[in-house]
């Protein structure tokens, strides 16, 4: 393999036309213009193959395109503001249960609830996309609606959790999971990002989050648990040694960033050796490639059947955090790390016919599912990778020349 930093510019040149190719392909084949918002399920070649609207990427999506047009120059369009427009103003007239603040999980094609979800996350999309929206129009009404979100999510997160409609039955075990504070850390990025102003109100909550997101780490550093008591001590049984790489070095880019907005090197050496790079030596298959979807860190077979597979989010996370992470150290054994990953994404996922990836592989890297959108894969987590990725290459070209 040629030398890394030799590869720049031609990682740069395949990201960017990977990313053009990936908004090409929703733009053309998942805008709804009958019933408003967006198709979610759509095969290889982007055909409809079921009308179910997903709203965690109903959100995303809104987000995705108001986030392109807000900071990607070629982007910044008519056809780009009114297509995150109209995918908000469905999210707006249909997500949310006005007299809870509840968000669905799913909808028919004409917005009609089908499912609602016991957790914040539906919640936290529709959040981000109201808040990104504001962004890219100046609309108060989004932002109005993104302040007032968080407000319940904090209150059903720190206070009161009973309107998440969760029973609470006789062996119940109170748990932490890894997601809430590294989602809550995302959230408050996202509405400090819109307006610098509001960085003041979640200052104790950031805090909170990062002292949350730290009992995750378990055994002296060596694993980034999934789920931990909430005191900060391991689980019994199969769900106390769980750990999702993917994940863990997706909270390692998050705890990157705010290592570098407060200037804090004992956080970023956390985020760096112990989130993103512990947890990538965990989860890479020395065998076949690629990033295991779970992992038991006992060594134990997961009790999750997909355990094995590879999905693409996790190697879209593990492109930002090991690029963000040589970019703010200059240490060439995680540029390294990404070119593992980037060839190995870009041999298996990438469908340059159609565009966009395939989400699915076996652990023989084999493509298990051919569709392109489905109930938790949409336009984000490849985009976002793509757009955060093109611009840290183009950062880092500039700074060599």
């Amino acid at each position: 393999m040629a030398d890394p930093e030799h590869r720049l510019g031609e990682f740069l040149e395949k990201i960017r036309a990977d990313l053009d190719r990936s908004v090409r392909f929703w733009q053309t084949h998942s805008h709804d213009v009958q019933c408003g918002g967006f198709f979610i399920c759509l095969g290889e070649d982007g055909h409809v193959y079921d009308e179910t609207k997903y709203t965690w990427l109903e959100a995303r999506q809104v987000w995705m395109y108001a986030r392109l047009y807000n900071e990607v120059d070629r982007f910044k369009t008519a056809e780009m503001l009114e297509a995150a427009e109209n995918g908000g103003k469905f999210v707006l007239a249909h997500m949310k249960r006005q007299d809870t603040g509840k968000c669905y999980l799913s909808l028919t094609r004409q917005g009609l609830p089908l499912k609602t979800q016991r957790t914040i996350f539906s919640e936290c999309f529709y959040l981000m996309a109201m808040s990104e929206l504001h962004r890219a129009t100046g609309d108060a009404q989004y932002r109005e609606e993104a302040v007032a979100m968080m407000s319940r999510i904090l209150c059903w997160v720190r206070e009161d959790d009973s309107g998440l409609g969760r029973e609470k039955l006789a062996g119940n075990t109170p748990v932490s999971s890894l997601a809430v504070p590294m989602m809550l850390l995302c959230l408050i990025d996202q509405l400090t990002t819109m307006d610098p102003a509001l960085a003041a109100n979640y200052d104790e909550t950031e805090q909170w989050c990062l002292e949350e997101v730290n009992k995750h780490v378990q055994r002296n550093g060596t694993v980034v648990l999934e789920n931990v008591t909430p005191d900060g001590k391991e689980l019994p049984g199969s769900a106390g040694r769980l750990m999702t790489p993917g994940h863990a070095i997706e909270a390692g880019w998050f705890l990157l960033q705010i290592a570098k907005t407060k200037g804090d090197k004992t956080l970023q050496t956390l985020a760096i050796d112990t989130f993103i790079t512990t947890s990538f030596s965990r989860g890479w298959d020395p065998e076949f490639g690629g990033l295991f979807y779970f992992v038991d860190v006992d060594g134990e077979s997961p009790v999750q059947l997909e355990w094995d597979m590879k999905l693409w989010w996790g190697h879209n996370e593990t492109m930002i955090a090991m690029l963000m992470a040589y970019t703010e150290t200059g240490d060439t054994k995680l540029l390294a790390n990404f070119a593992t990953v980037f060839d190995y994404s870009y041999s298996h996922f990438v469908d340059t016919a159609h565009g966009d990836w395939y989400g699915y592989l076996n652990r023989r890297g084999e493509i298990t599912h051919k569709f392109k959108g489905g109930p938790w894969k949409g336009f984000f987590h490849l985009p976002r990778c793509l757009m955060m990725c093109e611009k840290m290459l183009e950062d880092l070209i500039k700074r060599k020349q």
